[in-house]
């Protein structure tokens, strides 16, 4: 009797072992879904380079992308409205400042991300004569020389984000809003992330800023439209809940300004065009933002490109 007993629990615990070592077979850690502990690097986030032909732009531009490519960061993210302008002008105009910014770009040499900006969007302007018909109307001229609107990826164990806060109306304007098709991506994105992967979001319009409160008066005019900061962003900050998110970098603005909402840092940085090339945004000179990531920690700084525009150098 105490034989047959011995014989069952090593059976039992053969059994055990088997299905243990079967299951490591099947999944082993590092295909378990664990998300990988986060390291360390640094990226660049600029925005609103505003390219044309005019002002210097294209010299400022390369100014500040020389500056970005000496630091080697990891990769950079480009915050929205690369061009200036391409939603009240003709195919024509809209081609040659998309081909100025693309040229200028390869300076950079890394990886690069962008998010659209309402200056990136063809032909969505009541300025505008070109036919809602056009092939290249809307995003499309983006989405065939930038790339996708949205869509997300990893980096050494952090999560990146970015959103399309640009929804063009019917009456040829346009709102800023992560639009239903968005949200839902979005929802399934954080869901597939997980809880505990540090996450950074990037949006041209700010999901929060406090800037409508103390904008100059011609800016914080009533718009038909939601245009400084995005309409839903409380039902994107309700999806980022039980999330593990660090900070959105935002654009559109032109300024610096650091808010914390919920754990998360709302960061709008400075510009690259600083005042649309007429020298500072209201003190905040022509740069870009390095971010450093360490072990799932953010902290920020901000550069000057260094960048006179030909206001300032007119004045001397």
């Amino acid at each position: 009797m105490t034989t047959d007993n011995a014989t069952t629990v090593d059976r039992r615990a053969f059994l055990k072992t088997a299905a243990a070592a079967a299951a490591m077979t099947a999944f082993p850690p590092f295909l378990s879904g664990a998300p990988p502990a986060p390291g360390s690097c640094d990226f660049v986030f600029f925005t609103d380079t505003h390219i044309e032909p005019e002002l210097d732009a294209a010299h400022g531009t390369d100014l500040a992308f020389r500056k970005i490519a000496a630091l080697k960061p990891d990769f950079a993210i480009m915050g929205g409205d690369h061009v200036y302008d391409s939603n009240a002008v003709d195919a024509s105009r809209a081609r040659t400042v998309f081909d100025l910014y693309k040229k200028t770009e390869q300076t950079l040499e890394m990886p690069l991300h962008h998010a659209i900006g309402n200056h990136d969007v063809y032909g969505v302007s009541p300025k505008s004569s070109v036919a809602t018909s056009d092939p290249s109307y809307g995003k499309k001229m983006f989405e065939d020389r930038i790339g996708r609107t949205y869509y997300s990826f990893d980096h050494k164990g952090y999560h990146f984000v970015i959103l399309d806060s640009i929804q063009p109306t019917e009456d040829r304007m346009y709102e800023a809003r992560i639009d239903d098709q968005q949200m839902s991506w979005l929802a399934d994105d954080l869901k597939k992330t997980g809880s505990a992967t540090p996450i950074i979001a990037a949006t041209h319009v700010p999901l929060a800023s406090a800037f409508p409160t103390y904008a100059p008066d011609q800016v914080r005019k009533n718009e038909k439209y939601s245009t400084l900061t995005i309409a839903n962003s409380n039902a994107v900050l309700a999806a980022f809940e039980n999330h593990n998110v660090l900070a959105v970098l935002q654009g559109h603005l032109h300024i610096n300004e650091a808010i914390r909402y919920k754990g998360i840092d709302f960061m709008t940085c400075g510009a690259v065009c600083g005042n649309w090339w007429h020298g500072p945004r209201m003190g905040v000179p022509e740069g870009f933002t390095i971010v450093s990531l360490r072990a799932g920690k953010l902290t920020t700084r901000y550069e000057s490109s260094g960048f006179q525009s030909v206001d300032v150098r007119e004045k001397f």
